[in-house]
């Protein structure tokens, strides 16, 4: 009997788990930090053995596969000491993918992969089963133990793809690639790049892949290497004669010389990112041979994705947004590119080396105020404290709302859009959000 274990005990191990043990794998869970009581109970309920608040190396070491979560670098001692001894390091999504033959459509990039994702799986739930996972709810090793899908929508990270062998969409989805988790690559932004293109790695001729065609990172990158799918771009300035373009409220999807057109006046989105977002699920959709008529109604049924852009209230005319998911620049960008008044800006957090030159000229042409909401806010005076006649700090989530309320005036927004990580003051990033969720409505 083979040996399997999973470091990390949150979703994706504890999924992983339960399908390794019922493929008669001799299975095991170590947790260096405490597994959830719900998570506990699935594994004591399926007499799976764990341990967590450590790691047992005679218990890992003996082990013939490991899956890692995701959040766990390379770096640390004992990954290394697994990899030294040459245990065989793979991802869940790797794991998962062996005992499925279902479509799998693979969304990946630096932002806009879980908007994507979720549309994605919006539009294609209409006329087909389909599951949605990955990086978001039930783990896919669960879901193609408990109940396997004839099709996935996975949203997949970098972290995922790093320890992928054969896992191979049948289309896959490049949203755009921007300096992101540098500290897990050495700092080199090539080394991100390369890990996001893994994506594609296993495709043939007979898979798609779907990109941002506006992106020049992407670009650079197909320039340099060779691809075996059929190559699917989307772009809001340049006409695509295959692939997906934008052109004065239309998105015109071409596949094969098989055309739609989809008005866009009534996306419930907001933004140009959000336009691209739209033209890739519909792309996926078309694909998958999903009708036109369906396509355009889910994207105008849309309700979008909780920390994303999310409309909380209005307040004495002043409108309260949560962006909560923006841990990087380039989703606050986004952000504030979609911003049409005068706004009070709360960032900060764990910085990942960010460089906030591109926001420059919206938050002097929009952002009136700024709230640092960290531990450490110095690198951000530095680069904003010339820009605003407001900048002030606060580590306290309750604190910088009111601090907002008060600067705010009517017509004018507060925008949460961190552009950083959220683990020095909050849980994660959806605590962030709702812990200004809830500040907002006991204002």
């Amino acid at each position: 009997m083979k040996r399997f274990v999973c470091i990390g005990g949150g979703e994706s191990g504890v999924g992983a788990a339960l399908l390794a043990k019922a493929k008669n794998y001799d299975v095991f869970v170590s947790d260096k930090g405490e597994i959830k009581k719900k998570y506990k109970d699935v594994l004591l309920n399926n007499k799976i053995e764990f341990e967590d608040m450590k790691h047992t190396e005679s218990k890992i070491l003996n082990a013939d596969i490991i899956m890692k979560s995701p959040g766990i670098p390379d770096k640390i001692p004992l990954i290394k000491e697994i990899r030294e001894a040459g245990i065989k390091v793979i991802s869940e999504i790797e794991f998962a993918s062996i005992y499925t033959n279902a479509n799998l459509v693979a969304i990946t990039g630096s932002n806009g992969k879980t908007i994507t994702a979720t549309l994605t799986d919006h539009i294609l739930k209409q006329e087909i089963d389909v599951g949605l996972t990955g990086n978001i709810g039930e783990s896919f090793a669960k879901q193609v133990l408990e109940n396997d899908h004839e099709n996935y929508v996975l949203e997949v990270s970098s972290f995922q793809l790093d320890d992928i062998e054969t896992f191979k969409p049948f289309i896959a989805v490049l949203t755009n690639i921007t300096p992101d988790h540098l500290d897990r690559y050495n700092y080199e932004f090539e080394n991100y790049v390369s890990s996001k293109f893994r994506i594609i790695e296993n495709q043939t001729d007979e898979d798609y892949f779907i990109y941002d065609a506006d992106d020049p990172v992407i670009l650079n990158w197909l320039d340099n290497n060779s691809i075996k799918s059929k190559m699917l771009p989307f772009s809001l300035t340049k006409v695509m004669h295959e692939g997906a373009y934008f052109d004065t409220n239309k998105i015109i999807i071409t596949i094969n010389n098989n055309q739609i057109i989809m008005p866009t006046e009534n996306i419930t989105l907001e933004g140009k990112h959000n336009i691209k977002n739209a033209m890739a699920a519909s792309t996926v959709a078309h694909l998958l041979k999903i009708r036109k008529q369906t396509i355009r109604e889910s994207l105008e049924n849309f309700q979008g994705v909780e920390h994303r852009l999310e409309h909380v209230l209005k307040i004495n005319k002043v409108q309260y947004i949560n962006d909560s998911k923006a841990t990087n620049v380039n989703a606050t960008y986004f952000a504030l590119e979609s911003m049409d008044a005068p706004t009070v800006w709360i960032v900060g957090g764990v910085d990942k080396g960010n460089d906030y030159n591109e926001l420059f000229p919206f938050v002097n042409e929009k952002v009136k105020a700024i709230i640092c909401l960290g531990v450490d806010n110095e690198k951000l005076f530095e680069a904003f404290g010339n820009m605003v006649d407001v900048i002030i700090e606060t580590q306290y989530m309750s604190e910088a709302v009111k601090i907002a309320y008060k600067v705010a005036d009517a017509g004018e927004n507060v925008l949460l859009s961190p552009a950083c990580a959220s683990f020095d003051l909050f849980e994660n990033y959806e605590d962030r959000g709702r812990q200004f969720k809830n500040a907002v409505r006991n204002l």
